[in-house]
């Protein structure tokens, strides 16, 4: 389902905008959902997308509306040199060692990151024949993301999802210790 829980937008695009940054890594952009909310608050940030799922880039355009589109799986990139970093509901599709490893390497280069993550039991299998949409961690809550992902310095809690903020600077801080 290449969409996720509406209710925590506006609170999320608020607190991207806060951050002006200039540059924003879409980690499985699915429809693209974040750069449309954000591209008319913040137009002069370049916007690249991570998709692993191609049929997705087609179906949703996804060329026409970022500035970059990569196919690739997330937890294979390297390169997290962005001012911010999105994981909008992309960690519960992966193992938590898997989203520990991607954590880790991305707040070691971006100065932001971003996770939207269902904190209620989530069911998902393959949908639309895609099996990266399927969940793999199916239990993430409140606690147990603030306890797995160092950094965090702000976040909210929604009917589904958490959304959960971190810095770098924070980051450094809580691996340091």
């Amino acid at each position: 389902m290449p969409h996720s829980d509406a209710t925590n937008k506006p609170w999320t695009i608020d607190r991207i905008v806060e951050r002006q940054p200039k540059t924003v890594l879409d980690a499985g952009a699915g429809s693209g959902i974040y750069v449309r909310l954000l591209r008319n608050r913040l137009p002069n940030t370049r916007f690249t997308a991570v998709e692993v799922w191609e049929p997705y880039i087609e179906e949703w355009e996804l060329r026409k509306i970022y500035d970059e589109v990569v196919i690739e799986d997330i937890r294979q990139r390297e390169d997290f040199d962005y001012d911010v970093v999105i994981f909008g509901d992309v960690l519960e599709h992966m193992s938590r060692d898997d989203a520990l490893v991607l954590w880790n390497k991305t707040l070691s280069q971006a100065r932001y990151a971003v996770i939207s993550i269902p904190i209620i039991h989530y069911e998902q299998g393959a949908i639309e024949n895609n099996p990266y949409e399927i969940h793999v961690e199916e239990d993430w809550t409140t606690e147990t993301v603030l306890e797995a992902f160092p950094g965090i310095v702000e976040y909210k809690e929604f009917p589904i999802t958490g959304v959960f903020i971190a810095s770098a600077e924070k980051y450094l801080q809580d691996t340091a210790k």
